[in-house]
């Protein structure tokens, strides 16, 4: 069974998530720790519960998920990927992350890229890769069939969605993404978004405001 372990960092209340199971592998999505003191928290749950990780996915490439990419690639000496298409995304960081107080932004190497219809392994687990984009353009969200929940980054929040006046968003695309990519997940599967708390699938078709 696969265990989800979320910190919130940085001033924009990002979620990371550490995911992990019985095996002790773990994967972290979306670092944004910062500073020494938010690397240091993510460190220290890892080592209080014997866990490996073994890789680092993201959801998409905006400057709140990848503060901590650097840091943690370095530390656990392992890779990073995210979806070609927010490449771009990641290399753009640098430019202005001084802009919001970001000055010891360290970008990161990427050491591959993920699509849609893959998985993400680790351990027993596996994560299946879909494709949302409308937030950001390569963004994709992890599935998993087997403990009914998914990775859904800045897509679909809790009575909201993802913002979308962000260079590469646009507002049809990703309502078109939550239809088809998320809307169609059994109802039962909670969301873990890239900020706020959880959600469901079900509550979210009933209750969003931007699909009534």
């Amino acid at each position: 069974m696969v265990q989800v372990q979320t910190f919130v960092f940085n001033p924009f209340s990002e979620n990371t998530y550490l995911l992990y199971d019985e095996t002790g592998e773990a994967i972290i999505i979306d670092p944004g720790c910062y500073d020494r003191s938010e690397v240091s928290e993510l460190a220290a749950f890892v080592e209080e519960h014997g866990l490996k990780p073994v890789r680092i996915v993201n959801t998409h490439a905006h400057i709140d998920h990848v503060l901590g990419v650097a840091a943690l690639k370095r530390k656990y000496n392992i890779p990073f990927v995210l979806h070609k298409l927010d490449e771009p995304l990641l290399k753009a960081v640098k430019t202005y992350a001084s802009n919001y107080g970001f000055s010891a932004f360290e970008e990161p190497e990427i050491d591959g890229f993920i699509k849609e219809g893959e998985t993400v392994e680790f351990g027993n687990s596996s994560l299946k890769i879909i494709f949302v984009p409308g937030h950001a353009p390569g963004h994709v969200a992890f599935v998993n069939d087997a403990d009914k929940f998914v990775i859904g980054g800045d897509v679909l929040f809790r009575m909201s969605i993802g913002r979308t006046d962000l260079p590469g968003g646009d507002h049809g695309t990703l309502l078109r993404s939550i239809r088809e990519q998320m809307f169609t997940l059994p109802e039962d599967y909670t969301v873990y978004a890239g900020h706020m708390e959880p959600t469901t699938i079900g509550f979210e078709k009933r209750n969003n405001p931007f699909f009534k």
